[in-house]
């Protein structure tokens, strides 16, 4: 209905289109694209894309605003090139924490990077464990929303610890925590935080038990890891016998290496939903793993209009 599948990647994660290309054994498509001296992005597509379906794939990572122009610049490309459907394919979406207006005259910034993803000429949009479910209402074209968690989840089972306790690093995740607790038969507990200013935080109370128990801390991004060390000095008050964590996107920005470096953090699983290989180099205790198979199932189902809820299911 939609033509030939075709998968373009910008420059933002190009080894994760590879990866999704050789699962579904497609070539990556061809374009051009660099930056002028004075920063604008240049675009070319160097393929037939007429009556074809496209997917573009462009985490939204670190410069954040030079992807997400680049973005927005494909789209266009391959829209005024004719393209049958163009799908936005998001690993991690920026802008997902300004997400309401906790604050007087702040912007809904994540909104506003919607508004421009379909005014550039996204038909839908494929993302992974956004920062708050209610983004995918900002969007008035079809999201796929996906979750890292059965990837997360099959790694815990194979390290089969004993005394597991999985932990929600504040009241907002405790939905993710529970799902995960669910599935390896573990025990909750969750930190009470409070914010003290943006990218510091407070930890007040840990509700659950934690002694002498493994515990495993599960968010969906660590930042500066401002947060996830807190929660670790907290355990460790608490007696926790050991204490790793997990993330599906590690923006691991600012100091965000070297506090990991210095904690008590056995590991950090997080998935390449960005590029992580210069943050493995410095971090020795940064555990990757791919959600190549899982996106490249998502983007052959939509493109055979085959159902993708399964894919939803934590």
């Amino acid at each position: 209905m939609y033509g030939p599948l075709k998968i373009f990647s910008g420059r933002a994660h190009p080894g994760l289109t590879n990866e999704i290309c050789a699962r579904l054994g497609v070539e990556p498509g061809h374009m051009t694209l660099y930056s002028f001296a004075d920063g604008e992005n240049y675009c070319q597509i160097d393929e037939n894309v007429r009556g074809a379906d496209v997917f573009v794939i462009q985490p939204t990572c670190p410069p954040v605003n030079d992807h997400v122009m680049e973005l927005l610049i494909m789209l266009d490309a391959f829209k005024r090139s004719s393209a049958r459907r163009v799908t936005a394919v998001i690993p991690y979406y920026g802008y997902a924490r300004q997400d309401r207006k906790d604050k007087p005259r702040v912007p809904i910034t994540s909104k506003l990077v919607a508004d421009l993803i379909t005014a550039a000429g996204a038909d839908r949009v494929l993302t992974l464990d956004l920062h708050a479910s209610q983004i995918q209402g900002f969007f008035n074209i079809p999201v796929d929303h996906l979750f890292a968690a059965p990837v997360i989840v099959g790694h815990l089972k194979k390290l089969d610890l004993p005394d597991l306790t999985i932990v929600s690093p504040d009241a907002g995740g405790v939905e993710r925590a529970r799902a995960y607790a669910k599935r390896l038969g573990a025990s909750l507990a969750i930190i009470d935080k409070r914010r003290v200013a943006a990218n510091q935080t407070e930890v007040m109370n840990i509700i659950g038990d934690v002694t002498d128990r493994n515990v495993f801390i599960v968010d969906d991004i660590i930042d500066t890891a401002g947060t996830l060390i807190h929660s670790v000095e907290a355990l460790l008050k608490q007696g926790a016998r050991s204490i790793s964590a997990s993330c599906t996107h590690a923006v691991l920005s600012g100091p965000a290496v070297s506090r990991i470096n210095g904690s008590a953090l056995d590991q950090v699983v997080t998935t390449n939903s960005m590029p992580t290989a210069d943050k493995e180099a410095e971090c020795s205790k940064l555990r990757t793993l791919s959600i190549a198979d899982l996106l490249g199932e998502a983007i052959n189902r939509i493109h055979n209009e085959d159902s993708v809820s399964s894919l939803f299911e934590m």
